[in-house]
Order: structure tokens, then C-alpha cells, then sequence
């Protein structure tokens, strides 16, 4: 497959650059697969499209203040000639550094700016007062680089004092102190991903409490949204691509609940392409097998679902590996005309956007 097939047009002004004042008063759109019918709605119509007996799994995961910007020491660059004008800031070069995933008690993946001008063995300082410091240890494709921090009484801490809410590069404005509460689902809890899962961000205590008192059951699952869920294709063919491997935790209990009703037939509905991931790579045996790792599931038309049978999502990027994934789901075709439509409705996209119920 091309990736090329996964393509569609969006106007620049149907990407939300900001939440709704209520959660919950986003549209949702949804999408039959047994009619091949997309029907305009609301997400507070969700928990009343639910049967009786359904499943709800959502991501737990945590969005930490991940985006760090601050300077580099420039004695690993290339020597400037004092009459050109980057000179002045050759020593002070500003970098942003956005932190993707914890391989060390110190050592982070990062994606960098500007990428080609910082090496292995440059310094960079970040926050008014040079409160954090790292040195480039590991150097990897498209910015990418391995940042080595030097220790600090609680890391995570200065991360909230100095960091900022990592949003997509696509809103297209500075992070406010809002989004610390907004880009982050009500039922967060396990801090560690650079990303929200979105889907869930729509849901508020009182839709919560609606799926309590219909008796739905839910399970929550933890996949920390790093690299592999937002990295652009850089190859031709679908095929060709690789996920970055991202951390997951399923507790024994959440197993048990997800096995009971897959034993049972019923359906298990996912929030989130995060949430579907975690199942299907746990699920992969047919049962959700408990415990923590690693996942680079990349799921993609033609790949057979053991665990999800339905699932609400946002609208994502053309040609994303999330675009590919729902399109598994309910088939290239299907979703490329949900979009269509999602776009002639003048549907608000991405992560502050509006929804979609794929059952």
C-alpha cells in the first residue's frame, strides 16, 4: 500500500486551535460499518449509543510539560565568523527540546531544535536560571537525540515549574496556562506521555456518571504517548514503516474484566487509537495477557482485530499511521468518506476537535 492512499484535503481552518468551553459539546460523527452510513451526532449521544453489555476501555496516561526551550553552550558547533550576524548568538543558539521517552533514570529521547546544529557532546540549558542541563549522549534520525540530564532533586517537578504543555506543531499558537487542565483527559492518572490521548478528552464526570448508571462496564489500560504515535511516514510504502516502541502497563485486574467479556461475546469498544494498541498487542494471543512492556504495533488495513470491536477516535493527519489505523477498522474507503463528509460539515479537527464512533 502508499501512503499517498491515505491522503484528503482540510482546509487550514477547521483545525481547532483551542478546546470548547465544555467538553462535551463536541459533534461526534457516527459510523456504521455494517451500512457503510455516517450520521452527524453529538458526543453527549454516546453513552446512549452504547448496548448494555459493552466494554468501554480507556488510557489512563498522563501528559507531563514535555516541550523544554532554552540554549545551548555552542562549544561543540562550528566556528562563525564574527562579521556574520549569527555570531551574537553563537554561544546562546536557543533550542527547544521536546522529551518523547525515558530510557534511563537521567537519559531521555528527545526530538531537538534545530537539529542539525547540535552534536554529540553539546550542553544545553534549560529554564531562566539554567535549572535543568543535559548533554547530547546519542544522536538518531529527523532530530532526534539522546539527552543525558545531570541530577536534580526531583526532575518531574522542574518539569512543572519550566516546561510547557507539548502542543502539535498544527495549533499554531503558545501553550496557556489552560491547557494544563484541558489537554489532559479528567480520568488521567499515570503521568508519562508527551501527547493527550484525544479521543478521551471529550469525556466529563457527568458523561462518566451516565456510563455508571446504564451499567456500562469500563476498564482503563495505561500506554504512554510518545514518538510512535505522532511521527510522520517518511517512507513511500505503508509497509516500509516502523513504529517507535511505546510503554504500556494492563494490571491484572483490567485483564481479567477485558477477558470475561471477550469470553462472554461482548463488545469491547476502545477510547483512542492508544487504548486500541495496548489491547491488540496484549490481546495478541487471542486473551489480554497482564504485565508491562513495550508496543511498536503498527496496525494498518488488512491486519485482523482479536480484541476491539468498536471504537471512538478524533479525525487525525492525512497519511498518519492513526489514519491508517482506523481505516483497518472500517476500511480505507468508509473512513475516507466519513471524512469527507466530516469536512464538508465543517467538522472541527485533531486533538481540541470533534469526534468519531466507528462501531
Amino acid at each position: 500500500m502508499l501512503v499517498s492512499d491515505f491522503d484528503y484535503h482540510l482546509p487550514p481552518e477547521l483545525i481547532a486551535q483551542a478546546p470548547l468551553a465544555d467538553r462535551a459539546a463536541s459533534r461526534m460523527l457516527h459510523v456504521r460499518r455494517d451500512s457503510a452510513q455516517v450520521r452527524d451526532a453529538y458526543f453527549r449521544e454516546f453513552p446512549d449509543l452504547l448496548r448494555p453489555d459493552d466494554l468501554v476501555v480507556f488510557n489512563n496516561t498522563r501528559v507531563f510539560p514535555a516541550r523544554l526551550f532554552g540554549h545551548r553552550s555552542g562549544s561543540h558547533s562550528q566556528p562563525v565568523s564574527t562579521r556574520n550576524p549569527a555570531s551574537k548568538e553563537f554561544l546562546r543558539g536557543k533550542v527547544e527540546a521536546l522529551l518523547t521517552k525515558q530510557v534511563g533514570e537521567w537519559d531521555w529521547e528527545a526530538l531537538v531544535r534545530p537539529g542539525r546544529k547540535l552534536g554529540i557532546g553539546e550542553r544545553l540549558f534549560f529554564g531562566d536560571n539554567d535549572e535543568l542541563q543535559a548533554e547530547i549522549i546519542a544522536r538518531g534520525e529527523f532530530g532526534e537525540r539522546t539527552l543525558r540530564f545531570d541530577p536534580v532533586p526531583d526532575f518531574f517537578a522542574a518539569l512543572e515549574r519550566i516546561g510547557h504543555v507539548p502542543l502539535p506543531p498544527y495549533i499554531d499558537r503558545q501553550d496557556e496556562q489552560s491547557d494544563r487542565e484541558r489537554y489532559q483527559t479528567v480520568y488521567a492518572r499515570e503521568r508519562g506521555s508527551v501527547a493527550a490521548p484525544t479521543a478521551g478528552l471529550h469525556f466529563t464526570p457527568e458523561i462518566l456518571a451516565r456510563l455508571k448508571e446504564k451499567g456500562i462496564e469500563t476498564a482503563e489500560v495505561t500506554l504512554h504517548v510518545g514518538l510512535g504515535t505522532f511521527q510522520p511516514i517518511h517512507a513511500e510504502v505503508v509497509e516500509e514503516h516502523h513504529l517507535h516502541r511505546e510503554w504500556y502497563r494492563v494490571t491484572p485486574e483490567a485483564a481479567d474484566t477485558i477477558n470475561r467479556a471477550l469470553a462472554a461475546g461482548r463488545r469491547v469498544i476502545a477510547v483512542g487509537t492508544t487504548a486500541v494498541r495496548t489491547l491488540e498487542y496484549t490481546g495478541r494471543s487471542g486473551q489480554i495477557q497482564p504485565g508491562t512492556g513495550e508496543t511498536g504495533l503498527f496496525i494498518y488495513p488488512g491486519y485482523q482485530f482479536r480484541v476491539v470491536s468498536a471504537m471512538l477516535t478524533n479525525f487525525h493527519l492525512p497519511k498518519s499511521t492513526l489514519l491508517m489505523l482506523v481505516s483497518a477498522l472500517a476500511g480505507r474507503d468508509l473512513i475516507l468518506k466519513a471524512y469527507a463528509h466530516a469536512v464538508e460539515q465543517k467538522y472541527r479537527f485533531y486533538s481540541y476537535g470533534d469526534c468519531m464512533f466507528i462501531e
